[in-house]
């Protein structure tokens, strides 16, 4: 440490924090770049405002409170005001109590991928609102804000600078050898992986993971570093508190390799949660890895990555299970459920802006039933996006369809509504923290008319809602819309007074059955236990163990959490209605 100024800016960080964050930019750019680096590291702090109070910074606290609203910034709009306004009024008066946060999708400019190809990090798409916009959403709700982390858009400053041979952008992104042999890295499309571009210095061949807009950036530059870690500290100072690594799993290449969750992917992500430990430890860090569950838990590291990561293998697992009629496969998957490390959490969902990916069904169902159930989405009315595998062929990546849609019943829709809330009232049950998609919250039905519009899949579940078309509709209370949406915010607020919906609090599988999905969840001090029951089945399921579940909870009446109503315990079998979801707790 032979700088003055190191010395001074890291007088309230630990020795052993400093030798931490040393050690990780010597794995990531050499030993001899390492003190350089540490000294330009903690010049940082303090930009923005952000790092300079850090004794009185303390890191958050977690609690059955917090449920997450996943949104577009213009999901809802009226015309006239920017949409971020419009969707704060319709927050604030609809949702304080059942969220506590909103992870807004990016509100960046951008120019494909419905905000995923990001043109410039610190700017506020003008069609959405600006930087005071999102501050006042931030005054009543935490925010979710997304880092981009592998790609940028082809539009970039930064890309246009490295067609120009102009730094920083220069080093920015990634070239590709066509002669290379990249058969071996692992992709979630099946569009060419390089992709050549006109440049200063003549034709350029880009990696293109994602698609030919989405240009891959170069980590091994240390400058790209520092330009994230300033993003970083620019979004905390406007009220980001949780920072969500989009695709991060691709973020670091090595030829020969299948490029994904290298070691140096890891290391970077641990790089910033050590920086974000010393200048902003009020926000969490969320893995966002679509890929099968002990890859998806890799991020949490040994308690040093990232705080959250996506319950990935809940959604398509739910789905498998409700459409086919048994508990059997997510009963056993839960059983098997390692629990977090110390300080972290799942984040349990079913629907996001993209679709039901299928990769984290790899090991819990055969090749077969991931097929039928890609069958199943097709036949009601959804899409499947394929991926292309080492040897060529094709199989599916992600099965696209809002999970309302996907879950409808051609024949009985009243039996497709209760196997949809069955599957929401699972997610909002288990160990973690609910995170709920707006269509989920209105049960929207499968956006067709968009695919058709734009040619794209994933437009199957992104509509958006002229404000005074969803408001009438969330006044009906005999629509699907009034009525879900009137359920969810109902559920969510009894759910936050529950202290054996605590994040941390434990969560046991109860088998009765391949019918029935059933586990207990008790509070941190044991003073609360709740059972809850899922009948799979769409008829109404007997069982006869009732004894079981009367040694969780003492014979007699119970109340059911979800409907406000009381559930017998008296005789020796108990019935669950078709796709009846309870959560059962002593009165």
């Amino acid at each position: 440490m032979k700088s003055s100024a190191i010395t001074s800016s890291v007088k309230h960080v630990s020795s052993a924090k400093l030798k931490t964050i040393r050690k990780r930019l010597a794995n990531l750019y050499g030993v001899e770049e390492a003190d350089t680096l540490l000294d330009r590291f903690f010049h940082m702090i303090g930009r923005y405002g952000v790092g300079v109070n850090r004794t009185n910074l303390s890191s958050k606290v977690i609690s059955q409170k917090d449920a997450v609203l996943i949104t577009y910034a213009d999901m809802v709009s009226d015309g006239k005001a920017h949409p971020f306004s419009t969707l704060k009024e319709f927050c604030t008066a609809r949702l304080k109590g059942a969220f506590s946060a909103i992870h807004i999708l990016p509100f960046y400019p951008w120019t494909s991928d419905d905000g995923f190809s990001v043109v410039d990090y610190r700017e506020v798409d003008k069609r959405y609102g600006n930087w005071d916009d999102v501050s006042r959403l931030s005054e009543e709700f935490e925010l979710m804000f997304d880092l981009v982390l592998n790609h940028c858009s082809s539009k970039s400053p930064w890309f246009r600078e490295y067609v120009s041979g102009i730094e920083p952008g220069s080093n920015y992104i990634l070239e590709g050898d066509e002669e290379a042999d990249l058969s071996s890295v692992v992709r979630p499309r099946a569009s060419p992986l390089l992709t050549p571009y006109q440049t200063r210095k003549g034709e350029r061949h880009v990696w293109t993971t994602f698609s030919a807009d989405q240009v891959d950036l170069d980590w091994t530059s240390p400058d790209l570093l520092f330009e994230f870690l300033d993003i970083i500290m620019f979004y905390a100072s406007l009220g980001c508190r949780i920072l969500r690594l989009d695709a991060v799993a691709f973020l670091w290449k090595e030829i020969g390799t299948n490029c994904l969750h290298l070691p140096k992917t890891h290391e970077v992500i641990k790089l910033i949660r050590n920086f974000i430990e010393v200048v902003a430890p009020e926000v969490l860090i969320l893995t966002e890895t679509n890929v099968p569950h002990q890859e998806n838990i890799s991020y949490f590291g040994k308690g040093d990555e990232a705080h959250a990561v996506y319950q990935f293998s809940l959604p398509p697992l739910l789905l498998h299970g409700l459409l086919k009629g048994t508990a059997k496969h997510v009963t056993n998957w839960a059983a098997h459920l390692a629990p977090p490390p110390k300080g972290c959490h799942f984040l349990n969902f079913t629907a996001s802006h993209d679709g039901i990916g299928v990769r984290p069904l790899e090991g819990i169902l055969d090749t077969d039933e991931i097929l039928s159930l890609a069958d199943e989405v097709r036949g009601n009315g959804g899409h499947v996006s394929m991926r292309k595998l080492e040897d060529g062929s094709e199989f599916p990546y992600e099965l696209n369809a809002t999970y309302y849609g996907a879950l409808s019943h051609k024949k009985d829709p009243e039996l497709g509504k209760k196997r949809f809330l069955c599957s929401q009232a699972v997610a909002l049950a288990m160990k973690g923290i609910p995170a709920v998609y707006f269509h989920s919250l209105c049960a929207t039905p499968n956006y067709t008319e968009g695919v058709k519009e734009t040619g794209h899949n994933r437009t199957i579940n992104r509509k958006k809602w002229k404000s005074e078309e969803l408001e009438t509709l969330l006044e009906d209370e005999e629509s699907n819309s009034g009525e879900i949406f009137e359920w969810y915010t109902r559920v969510l607020r009894r759910r936050a007074s529950c202290p054996a919906f605590h994040p941390d609090a434990s969560q046991k599988v109860i088998e009765l059955g391949d019918e029935i999905f059933a586990f207990e969840r008790r509070s941190l001090d044991g003073s609360q236990v709740i059972i809850c029951l899922f009948n799979f089945l769409p008829h109404e399921v007997k069982s006869n163990q009732k004894q079981t579940l009367a040694s969780y909870l003492s014979n007699g009446s119970v109340k059911d959490l979800i409907s406000g109503g009381e559930f017998s315990f008296d005789n020796e079998s108990f019935a669950l209605r078709p796709y009846q979801a309870l959560w059962l707790c002593q009165n």
